[in-house]
């Protein structure tokens, strides 16, 4: 099982960069790089890059909206070339608030526009001239739509690898059906292990049964928070406020991925009334009702026995990368939590 971590997008990048050195060392084989309203991802990866020997980088995740196709396509070459060939395309969807709200793009069509993307992605890579007629994007652009003027045209460089690996990040059951089938690897949010076959198990099965052997295995990347030690339970409750902004207000009553996720865990009482807490504005009050076995089973939280029997659990669930947030007072307590988790999990 491959370690990685999730950077913090919303401040202090350098200063976590400079610690990324020390977390390498202690074995951690991964890092991802979120793109939300933020900061571009793609500067800091470069800078991650130029920071690091062995890590491993990939995005965590950049939008299909927001990118050209082809561009998206360059960017993960032009990343693959500054890494030497340590670069994971991360793609996802993203939702309606961010792609329509701040990129002011529609937000339609997520499975066809990922699936074309992915295809233009393979071909640019390869150094085909590059030809693509689908019903989301068409390239060259048709005469009718332009100047006429444009012709096929090959990535001038040569990419380091003909196939960089694509991670699509998806909880829906056709998203997560579409990331069985083409990509190398599936990034959901909020994975319980004890549930994961009930929820996704019949997606992941029929995008398998269309997956190309040449992928090789899926490569399964869920998330918990780290922390480790005899009384360490208080760092759970750290994690009822994201729960419950992502459960109560990413996205409009009906609109919200998330709180569709937390009914299909079966906390469908639990996901209504945290959504209309938030979306009233008494979020301490949503935050306080997020279950806390949801809580628990997707954290590695606990004693060193506790922490080994949860990524067993993980682990025979189908996970291959647990990404963790290691929590600790100090650098050194986090570093620490690396080095004990890469000997937990190996």
């Amino acid at each position: 099982m491959r370690i990685g971590m999730a950077l913090n997008y919303s401040g202090g990048f350098k200063e976590t960069v400079a610690e990324l050195a020390d977390y390498e060392k202690a074995g951690l084989d991964i890092v991802f790089v979120a793109e939300a309203y933020s900061f571009d991802a793609v500067s800091q990866m470069g800078y991650i890059a130029a920071r690091t020997e062995r890590l491993q980088i990939a995005s965590g995740i950049l939008p299909i909206y927001s990118r050209t196709p082809t561009l998206l396509a360059m960017t993960a070459a032009g990343m693959d070339y500054v890494s030497d060939g340590r670069f994971t395309l991360g793609l996802g969807a993203s939702g309606p608030q961010v792609i329509e709200g701040f990129h002011g793009v529609p937000y339609t069509a997520p499975l066809g526009r990922t699936r074309e993307v992915v295809e233009i992605c393979r071909r640019v890579w390869r150094r085909e001239r590059l030809t693509h007629e689908g019903r989301y994007y068409n390239v060259p652009l048709p005469a009718d739509q332009g100047t006429g003027l444009g012709k096929p045209l090959k990535i001038i460089n040569r990419p380091v690898r003909d196939r960089i690996p694509i991670v699509i990040a998806a909880i829906g059951p056709k998203n997560v059906e579409l990331a069985a089938e083409l990509a190398e690897g599936w990034e959901p949010i909020f994975y319980m292990p004890e549930k994961a076959a009930d929820v996704w198990g019949a997606s992941l099965a029929a995008g398998k049964a269309r997956r190309d052997p040449a992928l090789g295995e899926l490569d399964v990347i869920a998330q918990a928070p780290l922390a480790i030690g005899e009384d360490v339970s208080e760092w759970l409750e750290l994690g009822r406020p994201m729960a419950a902004l992502y459960i109560g207000g990413m996205g409009a009553k009906g609109k919200n991925f998330y709180n569709d996720l937390a009914r299909r865990y079966g906390y469908e009482k639990e996901a209504e009334q945290i959504q209309n807490l938030y979306l009233d504005g008494k979020k301490d009050e949503a935050a306080a009702l997020v279950p806390r076995e949801l809580l628990e089973q997707m954290s590695l939280i606990g004693p060193e026995s506790h922490v080994r029997e949860r990524l067993a659990v993980m682990r025979d669930s189908g996970v291959t990368t647990i990404n963790v947030a290691p929590l600790g007072r100090t650098h050194a307590e986090r570093v620490r939590l690396i080095e004990k988790v890469r000997d937990l999990a190996s």
